[in-house]
């Protein structure tokens, strides 16, 4: 038996392992709340569903072979023959065959270079959003960068789905996108100096036991708590009552989904009227507030935001406005907003308009006040963060320069050739002939995952690098298999964490796994660029080199750590920590530390953005109604508003076939939670299968019944794997519960493009349980042996 330290995206622990079995995942105890989910985490790298060896979708397979001998069609269009030819149609809906690493390596570097010569480097997508690895040489999405860029370049991403719309409104009006992942002020001076919390979407404590990086303590609810303790009132701004914690005892403002901004309007109106605001901050740290202030009092458009319009729009009381803005003037105030206020229509706003509100309080700089952009979406958001940056594996310079926004993959699949706005340019969608996707599910991620069905049609190969059988490793044509972090070395660090983790590797490659390293490795040495991918170096080398970068740049922090062969040997290095008031050199002093933005100060007004002329995106933050929301006029009878938000129990789509994810499922479905009320009028009962609906899509879903959600809310959590009745269909019933078979596939604003999946109107209706198709991507799919 041996003992090995290890990390994980829900913490770091010490693997303990008998004759190559992981007998046992122990976190460190140090960490006085460990996240339960990482012994499923540990149980998965066993599982019936891991990817054993590469596998190739049959029609394509066939088609493939042909080609290679020579006997093709005879259409003109070369590119409507292959995918004729190769049933791209029938993605998702046909077997596997299994064939040897040498062919499978052969037929990646075959298509590569292919559509290299025949559409440029351009036509390749590796975008490949996703978390894959806490470590951070071995994270999937990097290597395939650094990869695909020796290779000439390839389509990427800009931008993300986690906070999209607030990373490219945030550069405009107060500065780098960093401000909403992690630029905070520290949790010992919110907990000392807070006396008043806003929290905008909450703080939902089941998204603190996590972080991309890997983090070494779960300390955010005992820092919550002490800020409680020393006497800090909290008020929730949210439809769901548990996205803050009870010990809190927080005031419940069950707002209208989407309707974060008016709310945000109406208490800013209301600090104007009473004289509550902080003139002189807002002329010497500020731009535009003549502006905003004229569009509040409604002098450009003859509409007052005042109380009473808010309330009319939020169903919050006007005088529980007026009371609450009164409040926040007149004392040590903290406006906080969640990532999932901008997973909306025009969710640049509520960043924009927390901002101006912050500022019209004056308090921004000050200990303990100001704002907070993320409070709670991972488990070091908060954290003192380090001065120097986290190991990262370099990816080159991409020669293709012109990525596509993060969420706009459906448009850039079936709109080739296509002029879009983004962020005050005109783009063209290029024409995607192959996809390349290592460490990431699309199929859990992105919106109307039925549209998504009919673009991923259309290109004439996929690549995918799993260790398991997903969603999107169903809908691919290759599939390789990869390993997970407990079959390799790496190291995993989060800047905002205190540890660094050497993560050893516990055991070895189970089947016929490799490293996506190995596998991108033995890729290059067939297509010409080992050398440029590799650098010459290997895996522990690798390891080393960006350790040894990270000590030499934390030495010129002066901050020690310890050479190489130590922290190997130790496993992890703990890092020493400070204290950070956010912008408190920009209060001290606007002229000698400007912030980013064109006028160095926050903008109130910016003349960049309303020179871009959007309407959906205007010079100053504004309430512009969404899309879809239960205010508006052609709101479909009886709908209620889908807030799919993150899982508590799995990482997104990550150990949804865990043991802790499959015992909240309900009938085998997911579960949905409705108030009462809603399920009442409906027929519905606790416990029961019920069909969520709307003009895109369709999915079933358990139920649950609780007082936590608001009236005229459902709530139904974004991860399950997907499954269609029908896998031949892209309009089939969904019947595992995944809700991006529902949201809408539009981006936020033309600045942002983010992904606005939380403006949903849908039905939910009972259905006879007897007969229902039954949920069968917890098991494996059809492969055969060659």
């Amino acid at each position: 038996m041996s003992t090995v330290p290890h990390s994980s995206h829900w913490g770091s622990f010490t693997a303990v392992v008998d004759d190559d079995t992981l007998i046992e995942a122990v976190p460190p105890d140090t960490d006085a709340r460990p996240s339960r989910l990482i012994h499923d985490f540990a149980d998965s790298v066993d599982s019936d569903l891991r990817v054993r060896r590469p596998a190739v979708r049959r029609s394509w397979l066939t088609a493939v072979r042909a080609e290679r001998r020579g006997e093709t069609g005879s259409a003109p269009d070369a590119s409507a023959r292959r995918t004729d030819e190769r049933r791209t149609d029938l993605r998702g809906a046909e077997p596997f065959v299994e064939i040897d690493w040498d062919e499978a390596l052969d037929l990646v570097a075959g298509e590569l270079e292919r559509v290299r010569s025949e559409h440029g480097n351009a036509a390749i997508f590796g975008g490949s959003y996703g978390w894959a690895s806490a470590g951070r040489f071995h994270h999937a999405r990097t290597q395939l960068h650094r990869f695909l860029n020796a290779f000439g370049g390839h389509t990427s991403q800009v931008g993300n789905y986690s906070f999209g719309a607030a990373a490219m409104i945030l550069p405009h009006v107060l500065g780098p996108a960093q401000f909403a992942n992690g630029r905070l002020s520290s949790w010992d001076v919110v907990s000392e100096h807070t006396r008043l919390w806003v929290m905008f979407g909450g703080i939902a404590l089941k998204n603190t036991q996590l972080e991309s990086g890997g983090l070494s303590d779960h300390p955010i609810p005992d820092r919550l708590r002490a800020t409680h303790d020393n006497g800090c009132r909290f008020v929730s701004v949210s439809p769901l009552r548990d996205d803050a914690p009870d010990f809190l005892d927080p005031q419940w403002l069950p707002v209208r989904p989407n309707t974060d901004t008016a709310l945000m309007l109406g208490l800013a109106h209301t600090l104007l009227t009473e004289d509550l605001h902080d003139e002189e901050f807002l002329t010497t740290h500020c731009v535009g507030w003549e502006r905003f202030g004229h569009y509040l009092l409604g002098d450009s458009d003859g509409i007052a935001k005042d109380a009473d319009w808010a309330a009319e729009i939020t169903r919050i009381p006007a005088e529980t406005i007026r009371e609450l803005a009164r409040e926040m003037a007149g004392t040590t105030t903290m406006i906080s907003v969640a990532w999932s206020l901008q997973r909306a229509d025009h969710g640049e706003q509520p960043y924009w308009a927390a901002l101006a509100l912050a500022a019209m309080l004056g308090q921004i700089g000050l200990p303990g006040a100001g704002f907070g952009f993320g409070y709670g979406a991972a488990g070091t958001m908060g954290n003192w963060q380090y001065p120097f940056p986290a190991p990262r594996l370099p990816v080159g310079e991409n020669p293709v320069t012109a990525p596509i926004p993060a969420a706009r993959i459906a448009d850039m699949l079936l709109h080739p050739g296509e002029d879009y706005e983004f962020n005050g340019e005109v783009r063209t969608y290029p024409d995607t002939r192959l996809v390349y996707w290592a460490g990431g599910n699309p199929f859990h991620h992105h919106q109307d995952l039925n549209r998504l069905r009919r673009g991923w049609q259309r290109p004439e190969t996929i690549v995918v690098h799993e260790p398991f059988w997903t969603a999107t490793a169903r809908q691919a044509d290759i599939v390789l298999p990869a390993t997970t972090t407990l079959e390799r070395n790496d190291l995993g660090a989060a800047s905002g964490d205190k540890r660094i983790v050497a993560m050893h590797r516990a055991l070895n490659p189970r089947h016929a796994a490799r490293a996506d390293w190995d596998i991108f490795s033995a890729l290059a040495a067939r297509i010409g660029t080992h050398e440029s991918f590799t650098a010459g170096r290997t895996e522990m080398e690798w390891i080393e080199h960006l350790y040894t970068r990270t000590r030499q740049a934390a030495a010129a922090h002066d901050i020690a750590l310890p050479d190489f062969a130590t922290f190997w040997a130790d496993g992890g290095v703990d890092v020493p920590q400070g204290s950070t008031v956010l912008l408190a050199d920009f209060r001290a002093d606007p002229a000698g530390h400007p912030l980013s933005t064109p006028s160095g100060r926050i903008e109130l007004f910016s003349e960049t953005i309303d020179a871009f002329g959007y309407d959906d995106c205007p010079g100053h933050p504004a309430w512009l109604p969404p899309i879809e929301w239960l205010g508006a006029a052609d709101a479909p009878a009886g709908s209620l508003h889908l807030v799919s938000n993150q899982p508590g129990q799995r990482l997104h789509s990550q150990l949804d076939t865990g043991e802790t994810s499959q015992a909240a499922k309900i009938a085998g479905r997911e579960p949905c939670r409705l108030n009462p009320a809603d399920a009442a009028a409906r027929g519905i009962a606790d416990g029961d299968v019920v069909r969520i609906v709307n003009s895109r899509g369709a999915c079933l879903a358990g139920v649950e019944l609780s007082e936590d959600i608001s009236a005229g809310v459902v709530q139904l959590s974004a991860g399950a794997w997907y499954e269609a009745a029908d896998p031949t269909d892209p309009a089939s019933l969904e019947v595992h519960g995944n809700p991006n078979v529902l949201t809408a596939d539009h981006g936020t604003s033309r600045l942002a493009q983010g992904p606005a999946a939380l403006s949903t109107l849908v039905r939910v209706e009972p259905v006879d349980a007897a007969g229902l198709p039954p949920v069968t991507v917890t098991s494996r799919p059809p492969v055969f042996a060659r």
